[in-house]
């Protein structure tokens, strides 16, 4: 299968020039391995039972290989952690130590690595990694502020993306359709049921439960419902309700899967904005996942329905699948820039801006997720009214949308089409 580059590329080269370790996190499937296996001499799957008895035996010792050495899927045998740890400390050349990890794992290794091990995350794959993106409006230069230059067409449209939230960010399932995807989909979901969460120390004793609850949670993506409007929903008032441990319990296992990639809160600490909402938007770790929960298609979703567990949101379910997509691109963007992306919500909801950009000064780029082609005044009116509480610590302000031009209002606002951000 034919390699896809990907944004996260140049920021393991650029760590391994100079530190010894790099972990890679991430869900199963979306390219850790063959991203970090492109970068290794030598490599270790401890997810295959032989190799696992070999280094179960002695963690330490296949540290000895020629480097850089790849430990893939090392939570299987968490000692390797802290076995490269020890060796950071005794050696710290550059680009020795590779690790990815499909899951946290539990109990979490003795030492963090602080330090020594510096952890990646990686994400399905974005727009602009799946080739796409079609123009070159960096996200980078859209976070080094100066407000640059915003123009370009796409010929993406509507149904398109539409395409891409139910084709799936999973570069193995790349060039898959129908039912070949829906299979390979409904796979993944029940290696997760029925092995990923007994392999995490819980035993699931009623599947079709676990099922229902994350069937809710597909359904509040892009929505900050609180657990207990999910937990609600799971049972739509029929059969009985998983207790609050075992929902708080399904949540920490996905979480460790890095399948549930909820948004934070943005909370300024220099910038008093009052009246803060604090809960995180709820994402799964792939759009497509959430389709596939739900039992929808692309012609489903252009056509409305939804007919799906009852969680209240603004605006239809299309619209929250189409922020959840251009999330996990701004986020990967955000990334590869050295920023982090959260939401801002006032208590009372009269106010919400979807995504928050933040550089490590805390100045930010505020975007829009607007599911239409046009761009109207009242789609700004939460950017401008940030503008003027940030003053110089707003660098700009973006609506993101699925029209076909990309253009600055007069009020200062950048219109950019989701095919032609790019990293």
């Amino acid at each position: 299968m034919r390699y896809l580059p990907r944004v996260v590329d140049e920021e393991l080269d650029e760590l391994l020039r100079e530190l010894p370790a790099v972990a890679i996190e991430g869900p199963k499937g979306v390219g850790k391995t063959e991203t970090a296996r492109r970068r290794a001499r030598t490599v270790y799957q401890l997810d295959d039972p032989a190799t696992l008895a070999i280094v179960n035996a002695d963690p330490a010792q296949v540290l000895e290989a020629p480097t850089p050495i790849l430990l893939d899927e090392w939570q299987h045998v968490p000692a390797v952690w802290d076995a490269v740890r020890r060796a950071v400390d005794r050696d710290r050349t550059p680009n020795q130590y590779l690790l990815t990890g499909s899951a946290a794992p539990s109990p979490p290794p003795r030492h963090s690595g602080a330090g020594r091990i510096i952890t990646v995350r990686m994400r399905p794959l974005t727009l602009w990694e799946r080739g796409v993106v079609e123009g070159g409006i960096s996200m980078r230069e859209l976070v080094r502020g100066g407000r640059p230059s915003v123009e370009g067409t796409t010929h993406v449209t509507l149904r398109d993306y539409v395409r891409e939230i139910v084709a799936s960010g999973l570069p193995g399932l790349r060039g898959l359709g129908g039912r070949a995807l829906r299979s390979q989909l409904d796979g993944y979901v029940r290696h997760v049921v029925d092995r990923d969460f007994e392999e995490q120390g819980l035993k699931v004793r009623r599947p079709e439960a676990l099922l229902r609850w994350m069937t809710a949670y597909a359904a509040a993506t892009g929505t900050a419902a609180s657990l207990e409007t999910i937990r609600d929903a799971a049972t739509s008032g029929e059969g009985e309700k998983p207790a609050k441990t075992t929902v708080q319990a399904y949540r920490d296992v996905l979480q460790r899967l890095w399948l549930i990639d909820s948004l934070p809160a943005w909370i300024p600490s220099r910038n008093q904005i009052n009246r803060l909402s604090q809960p995180p938007k709820h994402h799964l770790a792939d759009p497509a996942l959430a389709v596939r929960l739900l039992g929808l298609d692309a012609d489903a979703l252009l056509r409305g329905e939804e007919h799906s567990p009852p969680i209240a949101r603004d605006g239809a379910l299309l619209g929250s699948l189409f922020e959840s997509l251009v999330t996990l691109c701004v986020r990967v963007y955000a990334q590869a820039a050295e920023a982090s992306v959260k939401h801002l919500r006032l208590q009372n909801n009269r106010r919400e801006v979807d995504l928050i950009v933040e550089r490590a000064d805390q100045r930010v780029v505020a975007i829009e997720v607007k599911l239409g082609a046009t761009v109207r005044d009242d789609d700004v009116k939460h950017l401008l009214w940030l503008r003027d509480q940030l003053g110089g610590d707003y660098l700009d302000g973006i609506v993101i949308n699925t029209g076909p031009q990309a253009y600055r209002r007069k009020d200062g606002i950048a219109v950019i089409p989701a095919a032609l951000l790019g990293p």
